[in-house]
């Protein structure tokens, strides 16, 4: 389940298994930072239109709430891809943006960070390694099996095994509100045909795709043991969470951060 918090204005979500194991983690919604509209107010998304000295307020008070240092922190440029990065130290100030979908790690005190306006955020966690993970899953990383990427990565890196992985689908666009055209149906079921069946919905000639419940059937599939789904629509939901659809682009990014 996911718990609210409030800090200073800023309001958030946790998992709370991840609590119960000490895993320091947030999903900021949209509240509590100093960008005006149409990006009010908590945007940490530095290519959406925001000021850069606003965006770094925003995550200053974001990292401020959880008590975290915003120089241990590893985040990447999110391109819808397959690509996982696996890290072992913070991002240098001045070292470029690695392109990826997903960040890993198995050392102590580095903060993985990403952002999100109706892609699904992933957080995952192996209980017995000590391995934590966050990935951006939108239509075209879904499809391609980030998910899948990410839990064969920490099995190849870390020597996990699948089973002791839990993994939270955090907000994101629920499938009532995720009409896709006929490329995206087609493309599904041409990468994933036996998950992509169950996961799209035809309303009036419409495609409908439930992405909660794809990245559900990829995660057991990549044999994980535990997975559990916020169930927040994000463009439901506007007053908490940026909505990439519901405002036609013109918007913000909140944050989702892991750190062990």
């Amino acid at each position: 389940m996911l718990k609210p918090h409030a800090v200073n204005g800023l309001h958030y979500y946790t998992f709370e298994v991840l609590d119960r194991y000490g895993v320091c983690h947030a999903i900021f919604t949209r509240r509590g930072g100093v960008s005006p509209a149409p990006w009010a107010s908590l945007n940490l998304g530095g290519s959406v239109g925001d000021e850069v000295e606003r965006v770094r307020e925003n995550r200053k008070r974001a990292f401020e709430a959880l008590g975290l240092s915003v120089h241990r922190t590893y985040d990447v440029w999110q391109v819808h891809s397959a690509e996982v990065v696996c890290v072992d130290q913070p991002k240098e100030p001045n070292q470029p943006l690695q392109q990826a979908d997903a960040i890993l790690t198995d050392k102590k005190g580095i903060t993985l960070l990403m952002r999100f306006a109706d892609c699904v955020p992933i957080l995952l966690f192996d209980k017995r390694k000590g391995v934590i993970g966050i990935a951006h899953a939108g239509w075209q990383g879904t499809i391609l099996g980030i998910a899948a990427k990410a839990v064969q990565k920490m099995s190849e890196t870390y020597g996990s095994n699948p089973k002791d992985i839990w993994a939270g689908i955090g907000p994101s666009i629920g499938g009532h509100h995720y009409p896709v055209g006929v490329e995206v149906w087609e493309q599904a079921l041409a990468q994933i045909p036996h998950v992509a069946p169950q996961c799209f919905e035809t309303i009036q000639g419409e495609y409908r795709f439930d992405l909660w419940l794809a990245n559900q059937l990829l995660l057991e599939q990549a044999g994980v043991g535990e997975i559990e789904i916020a169930g927040l629509c994000t463009a439901c939901n506007l007053q908490d969470w940026y909505s990439h659809r519901a405002e036609k682009g013109k918007t913000g990014r909140f944050g989702v951060v892991i750190r062990l």
